[in-house]
């Protein structure tokens, strides 16, 4: 099985989770029409104010959705991995209203967004299966506000690293153990509403009281439990077991 597929069949797995799919929906699923292109890290994927004539597929890397103020300041709004549809409501919507960038050397499959629509209307599970991931996509952006709204910045970049763990876990890409963490401290600022020096200052309190180690951008929990309590995590905004 080619890279491509293997991405493919993870976005399958994926939206399995969502709703129950038959036979007929995971081949629609799969044939997609698209093209796979590479982004290198910060280049942009999807542009706020851009017409949206395709969505994006992540089949391999990390991009991450943001924001910018008039001033140029960024607030990254969420991370998102190998399986993920990054900008689904662009199927529907005429305009994109937020940015998408690379986080890291990104393959996408760019499929067209009348196909994207054509499958909704003639595949419903399917439809309703990418409706779910765009309610949880809603679900993770509250649980974002909160974190950096109402937690401190000790929770706010557990939080972060307990969220990263189990998405990774499920996807089949890391896990509670250990994962690539592959953002700067800049662009963890950027996430959790703190500064670069805040980080720095956090990760070396988290790695002090025995809750985190790091080497380079590989992560380690040695106790999911405390860093857990600690982050004040509850998955339940994950909807870990929609199809259940």
């Amino acid at each position: 099985m080619s890279e491509t597929q293997a991405a493919l069949h993870r976005m399958l797995r994926k939206f399995e989770r969502r709703a129950r799919l038959e036979d007929s929906d995971r081949a629609a699923l799969l044939d997609l029409p698209h093209r796979v292109q590479c982004y290198e890290a910060n280049r942009y994927i999807v542009r706020e104010g851009a017409p949206t004539e395709t969505s994006a597929l992540i089949l391999s890397g990390f991009a991450f959705r943001h924001k910018l103020t008039v001033e140029g300041q960024r607030q990254i709004l969420s991370v998102h991995i190998a399986g993920d549809f990054v900008d689904l409501e662009g199927a529907l919507l005429n305009t994109s209203d937020h940015n998408v960038q690379a986080l890291t050397r990104c393959e996408i499959a760019l499929i067209p967004t009348r196909a994207v629509t054509a499958l909704i209307l003639a595949h419903p599970r399917v439809g309703l299966a990418m409706w779910i991931d765009t309610l949880i996509d809603g679900s993770i952006f509250r649980e974002w506000i909160l974190n950096v709204g109402r937690r401190d910045a000790r929770s706010r970049v557990a939080h972060l690293l307990c969220e990263f763990a189990r998405r990774l876990d499920v996807a089949g890409l890391g896990g509670p153990v250990g994962y690539e963490l592959p953002m700067t401290q800049e662009q963890l600022a950027d996430a959790t509403g703190l500064t670069s020096v805040h980080i720095n200052r956090t990760l070396r309190t988290l790695e002090k009281e025995g809750l985190l180690r790091r080497e380079r951008r590989f992560v380690q929990i040695p106790d999911w439990g405390r860093l857990a309590r600690v982050a004040q995590f509850n998955e339940l905004y994950l909807h870990l077991d929609q199809a259940a």
